[in-house]
């Protein structure tokens, strides 16, 4: 190993490391832009190429400009409020039942939105209905970020990462549908099965059953009216094969434009309260994942890859697994990034790369740490006066994730 080499390798890891344990509580993207910055300081990335490696995630860019926008647009003007305290009078004071409908309305969000908009978004509105309820938030709250993860296969609108993984060329929908239908059922059933168990004595009994609800407004209305339009069109350019991030832009400035002038407000004040972060936070990644490329890493990777490419059925089961729990150890996101390099060398089959997507959206499960979203979801209920920690996590985690691992890709190896 050349000293260059084991620099890059130590930047990407120390970076990595600070995304996922922000030291000094400083921001993600801090990290991850340092990294990056620190490289090309260095002479370890030239600037060309570290650019070049940066605009490879226009497409994942503009998708996360538009749901962001979407997402803040629905929270500013009372929607998923108005949607957590409904769910919380159909309970009709049965917790076990309100369980149950935050995990439906957690599936419905996370499908046509993106899994960060629940973590995001539908997280506090969750706690507040559960505080109105008078239940206990915890089991609710957990929902949130296990759905988040367990249901990001459904659509490939459902997670970034599905952009990622793909480069941001997406099957079309048809071929999606026929992959990942089954295996996204079993995902979010077992998951449903192993929380409703695991949580079974902190969601028996009642709670309130007439949560006072503040009527939706017109902005709500509209927003809703905007997130339905939204997810039309993405099933729609996704059905003909069209890349998804520019009309998910478009769509979430719209909505936010035109919602935000009817209510009399201004657009500008609501964008600023979208985390904007998460674009240098992806951007920086982007940079270190290409860094580690010029060591030969990724190679590394693919010819593992290529090497099991003879039995494909071993090699997507191994494979998943595998990128399932590695994403834990370095956050999804780079690790998707890193399987999508890997694929583009290896070529494999559609099998194995379909099994790296099912690890890479649904391995995060297992610890608190393995996704964005799921850190998002910890920032909010933090925010909330509540906490999770790494273990408490893990103890659900570590049930949870491998027996909807085992569900999802068996479902997909048996579709073949």
């Amino acid at each position: 190993m050349t000293l260059a080499t084991g620099a890059t390798w130590a930047i990407a890891g120390l970076s990595t490391a600070g995304v996922i344990a922000r030291p000094m509580r400083w921001p993600e993207w801090i990290w991850a832009v340092a990294g990056a910055a620190l490289l090309i300081v260095l002479g370890l990335m030239p600037l060309g190429q570290a650019g070049q490696a940066g605009a490879k995630g226009g497409d994942v860019y503009l998708f996360l400009i538009g749901m962001m926008l979407l997402s803040e647009t629905a929270r500013e003007h009372g929607a998923f409020d108005w949607i957590a305290a409904t769910a919380v009078n159909a309970a009709k004071g049965s917790r076990a039942r309100l369980f149950a409908l935050v995990y439906a309305t957690g599936v419905v969000v996370t499908t046509f939105m993106s899994n960060d908009a629940t973590a995001v978004v539908l997280t506090p509105a969750v706690f507040v209905a559960a505080k109105k309820a008078k239940a206990d938030p915890l089991p609710l709250l957990f929902a949130c970020a296990l759905i988040a993860n367990a249901a990001s296969f459904v659509l490939p609108i459902s997670n970034p990462a599905n952009l990622v993984l793909y480069g941001g060329h997406m099957p079309p929908l048809g071929a999606w549908m026929a992959a990942f239908a089954l295996p996204s059922i079993g995902s979010i059933v077992m998951t449903f099965l192993v929380l409703r168990t695991i949580e079974r004595q902190r969601i028996v009994g009642g709670c309130e059953s007439d949560v006072a609800r503040d009527p939706l407004t017109n902005g709500g209305k509209l927003a809703i009216a905007g997130i339905v339009l939204t997810a039309l069109l993405l099933l729609t350019m996704s059905a003909l094969d069209e890349p998804l991030g520019l009309p998910t832009a478009i769509a979430g400035i719209a909505t936010a434009v035109i919602v935000s002038l009817l209510a009399g407000r201004s657009p500008l004040t609501l964008a600023r309260s979208v985390s904007w972060g998460v674009l240098p936070l992806v951007a920086g990644l982007f940079v270190l994942v290409e860094a580690l490329d010029r060591t030969g890493v990724i190679a590394w990777v693919a010819n593992g890859l290529r090497g099991m490419l003879a039995d494909p059925t071993r090699a997507a089961a191994v494979s998943g697994t595998v990128l399932a729990f590695g994403s834990n150890l370095m956050n999804n996101l780079p690790a998707g990034l890193i399987a999508s390099s890997a694929i583009a060398q290896a070529q494999p089959p559609q099998i194995v790369t379909d099994a790296l997507l099912i690890g890479v959206d649904l391995g995060p499960n297992l610890s608190v740490t393995g996704s964005l979203a799921t850190i998002l979801w910890l920032q909010a209920i933090r925010r909330e006066g509540e906490d999770v920690g790494f273990l408490a996590f893990l103890k659900i985690g570590a049930v949870a994730m491998p027996l909807a691992l085992l569900a999802a890709l068996g479902m997909r190896l048996a579709i073949g």
